[in-house]
C-alpha cells in the first residue's frame, strides 16, 4: 500500500519538474529572439538602458539602413542559391550511396560505410588550405560556384549515415516483391525506400540547410568581398563599422538571416512528424 501511495507523489513531482523544465527551455529559445526583434527597432542608447523593454516607436528605419549598407537583399538571394543548390546535389548524391550501402551485406559495404564516417573526424579548418589550391587550379576562386560543389561534400558523410540506417530498417520483402515485379533498381529506389525514407529525408534536409545557410568561413575566403557572390552571413559583418556600431541596424540585419532558420526548422520539423505519424499507422 505504502508503494502503492508514493507512485502518484512521484508521478506529479516527475511532471511538476519536466513541466519546469520544458518551460525553461522554451524561455531560452524565446527571450534570445525576442531580443532581436525588439532591438532592431530601437538605437544604441535604447538598447543599453532597457534592452528588454519595448521599443517607443516602432520605426523601421534600421530594416531600411541595414538592407542598403550590406546590400542584403541580393545577399539573401545569393544565400537561397547556393543553400537550394547544395541541398539538390547533396540529396542526389548520398540517396544513390546509401541504397547501394543499405542493400550491401558484405565486407566492402562496411568498409566504405566506415570510410564515410571517417569525415566527422576531419575538423573543417584543416581541410581550407587544399580547398584553396583545389579552387585556384580549377579556376574557381572567388566563385559562388565552387562553394556549391564544396558544401555537399562536407555534408555527405552524416547525410549518408543518417540515410543508411533509415534504409537498413525497410524489410527486405518489400524490395523483394518489387523486384518480382519487375522493378528496376531506380525503381525500388523511387517507389519503395524513397517515401517510407521521408523522415530521414527530411532530417538530413534539416541538418544541412542550418549547416549551409550558417556556413561563414567557406563562403569568406572562397567568394571574398564580392557583394555579387556574398552571402548573408558575409555581408552581415559589414554593419559593423570602425567608427562605431549601431546595434539597431545590426540586429536588424542579423533577422534577416535568423527568420528564414526558424520558417524550415518549422516546416520541416512538421513534416518528420507527419511522416513519422502515417509510417506509424501504416505498420
Amino acid at each position: 500500500m505504502a508503494r502503492t501511495a508514493l507512485r502518484p507523489r512521484r508521478d506529479r513531482v516527475g511532471s511538476i519538474t519536466s513541466g519546469a523544465l520544458a518551460w525553461i527551455y522554451c524561455a531560452l529559445l524565446v527571450v534570445p529572439l525576442y531580443y532581436f526583434v525588439v532591438s532592431s527597432f530601437k538605437d544604441n542608447e535604447q538598447i543599453f538602458e532597457s534592452p528588454l523593454a519595448l521599443p517607443g516607436t516602432w520605426d523601421l528605419s534600421n530594416f531600411g539602413t541595414a538592407i542598403d549598407q550590406a546590400e542584403l537583399v541580393l545577399a539573401v538571394a545569393n544565400s537561397v542559391i547556393t543553400t537550394v543548390a547544395a541541398l539538390v546535389l547533396t540529396l542526389l548524391l548520398a540517396l544513390p550511396a546509401s541504397f547501394a550501402l543499405a542493400r550491401s551485406n558484405g565486407r566492402l559495404g562496411r568498409f566504405v560505410e566506415n570510410v564515410f564516417a571517417l569525415g566527422f573526424l576531419i575538423p573543417s579548418f584543416a581541410a581550407l588550405f587544399p580547398t584553396f589550391l583545389l579552387a585556384a587550379s580549377l579556376g574557381l576562386f572567388h566563385s559562388r560556384t565552387f562553394v556549391v560543389f564544396l558544401l555537399p561534400a562536407t555534408a555527405l558523410p552524416l547525410s549518408i549515415v543518417i540515410l543508411t540506417s533509415f534504409m537498413r530498417a525497410i524489410p527486405r520483402e518489400l524490395e523483394e516483391a518489387a523486384s518480382m515485379d519487375g522493378a528496376s533498381a531506380l525503381q525500388v529506389l523511387r517507389q519503395v525506400y524513397l517515401p517510407i525514407c521521408v523522415p530521414g529525408i527530411a532530417t538530413v534536409l534539416l541538418l544541412n540547410f542550418l549547416s549551409f545557410w550558417n556556413a561563414y568561413l567557406y563562403p569568406l575566403i572562397l567568394i571574398g568581398p564580392d557583394t555579387a557572390q556574398r552571402t548573408i552571413q558575409v555581408a552581415l559583418p559589414t554593419l559593423k563599422v570602425d567608427a562605431g556600431t549601431d546595434y539597431g541596424v545590426l540586429m536588424a540585419g542579423t533577422l534577416f538571416t535568423l527568420l528564414p532558420v526558424y520558417l524550415v526548422y518549422t516546416v520541416l520539423q512538421r513534416q518528420m512528424q507527419r511522416a513519422l505519424i502515417s509510417g506509424a499507422v501504416k505498420g
